[in-house]
C-alpha cells in the first residue's frame, strides 16, 4: 500500500514563504501523475499544481508565478515551494499521486493533509 507523508505546513504572514514536502513510501517516479491539492471548509478540493506523464508542471492561475512544483526522484519526494503567500492561500494542502491501471482505471493515493495558514 502506497503511503504519502506530507510536511512543511504552518502559520506564516502574508508575503512569506513555505515549502511543503511529500515523501512517498515507494518510487515517486513510478506514478503517472503527482501533485498538490488544497481544500478549505465548504469548498471543493482544487488542484494547485501537478505533473502528468513527466510533462512540465501545470498550476492553477491563482498561484502561477508564486508557487513552484518540483520532484526529487532519488528521495521519492515531491515539493511545493510557495512564495508571496496570501491569506487566500490558507487551506489544508494534500499530496496526491496516481497510477493508471489496466483497463484505463485511475488509482489515487492521498496524504493526510497539512494545514497552511497565512495571516494578513
Amino acid at each position: 500500500q502506497v503511503q504519502l507523508m506530507e510536511s512543511g505546513g504552518g502559520l506564516v504572514q502574508a508575503g512569506g514563504s513555505l515549502r511543503l514536502a511529500c515523501t512517498a513510501s515507494g518510487s515517486i517516479s513510478s506514478f503517472k501523475s503527482v501533485g498538490w491539492y488544497r481544500q478549505v471548509p465548504g469548498k471543493q478540493r482544487e488542484l494547485v499544481a501537478g505533473i502528468l506523464n513527466g510533462l512540465p508542471p501545470n498550476y492553477v492561475d491563482s498561484v502561477k508565478g508564486r508557487f513552484t512544483l518540483s520532484r526529487d526522484n532519488a528521495k521519492n519526494t515531491l515539493y511545493l515551494q510557495m512564495n508571496v503567500l496570501k491569506p487566500d492561500d490558507s487551506a489544508v494542502y494534500y499530496c496526491n499521486a496516481a497510477t493508471l491501471l489496466p483497463g484505463g482505471i485511475w488509482k489515487y493515493y492521498w496524504g493526510q493533509g497539512t494545514q497552511v495558514t497565512v495571516s494578513s
